[in-house]
């Protein structure tokens, strides 16, 4: 169902403080906190007594106790205290979770933890840098499942139905697109030559008049996409083009979080190569960019629905080719995955 050998996004980093919490991933609930080092701390949020989530205990000191019988768990997981004295069982103890800091997100790792590593996190070129802007909105709750979003962000085509006020421009409907494999994932992209920029992008670009306009769409496995519009004049773009001063480029960011089968954590920010000290520019942003994902998030709520309760089989057409591919190959690292855990386990 899941690739669990992967880096996925537990929470903005600001989300998570010196209180216990209980944070859902690929269907497992985790305890997390902040110790006094203010490093955060992932556990299995489960006292292996009765199951009480640890979450519903507090914290001492830098352990966990838990709210029934006071169970006391370290930063590792293990038990380093329980009541009535004597030994404390061997099985007294939780699962803990590489977890890592970047990017002002939390990132964890749900597999083996031996091969866990922090360079495998995706790289996201720019984001300390002092010339680009940034701007990002709280998490969203998606009710589908999170290859919903990853089909969604291989697909440059839906917005000239879903995003007209934003995104769409006549050029989205009908340019013929390119799909390109990578080690990483799939990308989905095209240029669309001389026509008018989409509304969102006219209230930002810093040229007059038509552009040429790159639409790249890639998603990486598991569920980590990167949106890159380029905006640029007209005569400038293109395969071959020499972009201009003037040209506009956004880097959209988002991570996918399956918290159970059909609900999905959705992280997101921008990056732009403009104006990166301007604080209007930046909430004009979030706000027209949050507006959009939600009218992603109507559709695909629906889609979910539809696809759960459909009485007929659903097509396929041209312009799903990228997202089909992304899933062959996903569906293949979830089987290798499984194959080699159950050797493993033998």
């Amino acid at each position: 169902m899941f690739l669990k050998n992967a880096w996925y996004v537990a929470a903005w980093s600001d989300e998570i403080v010196n209180e216990l919490q209980q944070v859902k991933v690929l269907g497992e609930k985790i305890c997390m906190f902040r110790n006094s080092d203010d490093e955060v701390i992932a556990m299995e949020d489960a006292c292996p007594h009765r199951k009480l989530p640890l979450s519903k205990g507090r914290i001492k000191g830098d352990n966990v106790e838990c709210g029934y019988h006071g169970l006391t768990f370290d930063c590792a997981g293990q038990c380093v205290w329980a009541p009535g004295g004597g030994r404390i069982p061997s099985a007294a103890r939780v699962r803990p979770y590489p977890v890592h800091e970047k990017y002002g997100l939390i990132w964890i790792w749900m597999g083996n933890a031996a091969i866990a590593d922090v360079e495998d996190i995706i790289d996201i070129p720019n984001f300390d840098s002092p010339d680009w802007g940034i701007n990002r909105g709280a998490a969203m709750e998606l009710n589908c499942n999170y290859l919903l979003m990853c089909d969604n962000l291989l697909d440059p085509t839906h917005v000239a139905w879903v995003h007209q006020s934003s995104f769409a421009a006549p050029a989205t409907k009908d340019t013929p697109l390119r799909v390109t494999k990578t080690d990483a994932g799939i990308i989905v992209h095209r240029w669309m030559m001389d026509h008018e920029p989409a509304p969102f992008y006219k209230k930002v670009v810093e040229f007059e008049g038509n552009c040429d306009r790159l639409q790249h769409y890639e998603v990486r496995y598991p569920s980590h996409a990167l949106i890159r519009a380029v905006f640029t004049p007209a005569g400038t773009g293109g395969v071959d083009g020499t972009l201009h001063k003037n040209t506009f480029v956004m880097d959209s960011y988002n991570f996918m979080t399956p918290t159970t089968e059909n609900e999905t954590r959705y992280y997101w920010f921008q990056l732009r190569n403009i104006r990166p000290d301007d604080a209007e520019l930046s909430a004009m942003m979030s706000k027209d960019v949050r507006d959009a994902f939600e009218e992603d998030r109507a559709v695909l709520d629906q889609v979910q629905i539809g696809m759960q309760e459909k009485t007929s089989p659903h097509i396929d057409l041209g312009i799903d080719a990228g997202q089909l591919r992304f899933r062959r190959q996903l569906e293949a690292m979830i089987a290798e995955e499984a194959m080699v855990d159950a050797k493993m386990s033998q």
